[in-house]
This record gives C-alpha cells, structure tokens and sequence, in this order.
C-alpha cells in the first residue's frame, strides 16, 4: 500500500473542514440586515411601499437586498398570491414603428417593477381575434389596450381584467383608465401654423378609422380654423396606407373648385401619399401646396422636403400606460393629465403661393 505524503494532508483536512456553499439569503436576512421587519421588506421588494414606510427606509432595504444578493422567489410567491405579473399590450396591426415605442416603454416600465409585457397585434388592426390564451383571466394581471384595437379585447375577455385605455375617450372609456396623448392640441398647433402662414383653403386627409383619437382630430381641425373668416376645410378620407392616402389625394385633386393650399393629414403615412399624389399632378411641396402630418415617424425625415409633423412621445405614452395600469392594480388613482405634443416645423409648409 502507497503510503500517503506527509505535504498532502493537511489539504486533505483543510477540504473536510471547509463549510459547504451558504444559503440563499432570505427576506428575514434582509430585514435583520435593514433592521426593519420581514412585512417591511415585502412590502419594498413588491414596490407597494408608497405611503406606508418612507423612502429611506425603503432605500435601507433595496441596499440591503444588494448588499446580500437577495432576489425574491417570484414564482413562489405569484403562485402563493395568484398573480402571474404578466401584462398583455393590444395594439393594431403593426404596420409603423409608433406602437413599437409604445411597446418599448410599457415593457421598461413594466421591468422595473417585475412585471412582463405581451404584445398582442390586433389582426387587420380591428375587429375581433382569437384569444392567445387558454383564459386570458387565468394568465395576465391586466391589459393595456389602443382604442383602435378596442374591438379585440371581447374575444380574449381582456375587458373584464383591470384595464387601461390608451387614445380613448375619457369619458366613455371601457377602462379603469385611460391615458392620452394631448392629440387635440396638436391638431390646433397645425391649424395655427398654417393659418399664421396666410393659408384660408385647407383640405384634410383623415384616417378613414372609426377612433376617438380621429374624431378628435376632425373637430379640432374644425373648431379652429371656424375662428378666421373666410377660411374652407374639405374633408376625404383614406385608410392608413400610403397608397390609399395617394389614390383619396389624387380624387380630390381632380374635384372641380379652388385647389387647397394646404393639406391637413391625420398621420405621416397619409402624409407620404398625398406627396406622392401631388408629385404626378406637377404639384410641388410647400410651394404650390403645404402639406402637415401627425406622429413624426421615421417617414417624416426621409420625404423631401421633409414633413411639417406634430411629434407624438411613443415611448413615454407607453410608460404612462403601465404606470397608470400599476396604480389600478395597486389601488392608487393614475395621473389623468395628458401628454404634451409638440410641432416640429420642417421644409414641407411654406406661405400660400396665391391667397
């Protein structure tokens, strides 16, 4: 038999005595850590603190949890509580990149407070869809929801989750609350713009949806340019595709009467298509006719001239989306105040050639 070397055993018993890997820290090890209590720190690391201990105390228990490594056993207690925190976004049909920002933001947001979000495109933008979910009452903890896809919650039952609307009617919304952008005071900041340009003859290419967020537009478009004498809105309307918006322009070009010095569109894509109808008439951008947008998409840069829009904060309408949802879930009223919109004045308005 080898003996065993001398050099070799005191390794040999120092891995005897070497304590096995510690445990995973608790929320007891947090409170002890934090010197406050156990109920203390659940409330803190489950973000439902507010108004029952103070932000320093609160601040005591994140270092703490940090300091240790703790992280809540999620799943545990979601199962324990019946939540699954998990959120489901519905918003139309993908076809621009806003509701991707919309998205973006909800979704960073929703993280920073443990939470999940699902997106789920309303097919066609509209009309009813399939539940993706075997019960969407069993597998989310509330809905965040476009009106434009307003018709899509009945089918997978989202209306009877807590439920934020988003570009909806205050007072008639199907939610417990609704979050809007200020669309009606951009649709004023076009019409004083082109009204302070010297522009009395307007025509104005609407979405051909049937959306608050629209109407809003249209009575707004009306009400404001109704205060100058002398001044004429025509309205068509296009679904929201570039080709569509340049086949409504090309009719209304044709239309006997005054040709419109300026053309007022509900977004930037109907934008594109009536440039490109006016570009086949041998009209030219801004200087035979101005034309303005909604939204100040990617598009809204790439035309040229580029596009006189009203910029819409995407990611910030979908951060106030999951804040407001957060606060129905907890109890809390939400912030009811709009989002500002802001003009931004490029190369495609100009003052009217003729008045």
């Amino acid at each position: 038999m080898c003996a065993v070397h001398p050099s070799r055993r005191p390794a040999q018993e120092e891995r005897t005595t070497v304590p096995r890997s510690s445990t995973r820290p608790t929320s007891r090890d947090v409170a002890q850590a934090a010197g406050v209590s156990q109920a203390a720190v659940s409330l803190v690391l489950g973000d439902k603190w507010h108004g029952r201990v103070s932000a320093a105390t609160a601040q005591r228990v994140r270092d703490a949890a940090h300091r240790l490594g703790y992280r809540p056993n999620l799943a545990a207690r979601n199962l324990r509580l019946g939540h699954t925190r998990t959120v489901l976004l519905v918003v139309p049909a993908l076809t621009t990149e806003f509701f991707a920002g919309v998205y973006t933001g909800a979704a960073r947001t929703a993280a920073q407070h443990g939470f999940g979000v699902v997106l789920y495109p309303s097919p066609e933008g509209i009309g009813p869809a399939r539940n993706p979910f075997a019960s969407a009452q069993a597998a989310l903890d509330g809905v965040i929801a476009s009106s434009m896809a307003a018709d899509a919650l009945t089918a997978i039952r989202g209306d009877q989750l807590p439920l934020v609307m988003l570009d909806s009617d205050p007072e008639g919304s199907l939610g417990a609350a609704t979050v809007n952008l200020d669309i009606a005071d951009g649709t004023r900041q076009i019409a004083d713009h082109l009204l302070g340009l010297g522009h009395r003859r307007f025509l104005h290419l609407a979405a051909d949806v049937p959306s608050w967020t629209f109407d809003v537009r249209a009575r707004e478009l009306a009400a404001r340019t109704a205060t100058v004498p002398g001044t004429d809105v025509r309205t068509i309307r296009a679904p929201l595709s570039i080709e569509d918006a340049t086949t409504a322009t090309e009719t209304a070009l044709a239309t006997p009467g005054p040709r419109p010095t300026a053309i007022v569109c509900d977004d930037d894509k109907l934008a594109v298509g009536a440039y490109k109808a006016l570009r086949r008439h041998g009209l030219r951008v801004p200087a035979d006719i101005s034309v303005t947008g909604i939204d100040d998409l990617a598009l809204a840069s790439a035309v040229d001239p580029e596009l006189t829009t009203v910029r819409l904060d995407a990611e910030l309408f979908g951060e106030r989306g999951m804040q407001a949802l957060l606060a129905v879930l907890d109890g809390r009223r939400p912030d009811r105040s709009d989002i500002p919109v802001h003009l931004v004045v490029r190369g495609s308005t100009a003052p009217p050639a003729h008045t």
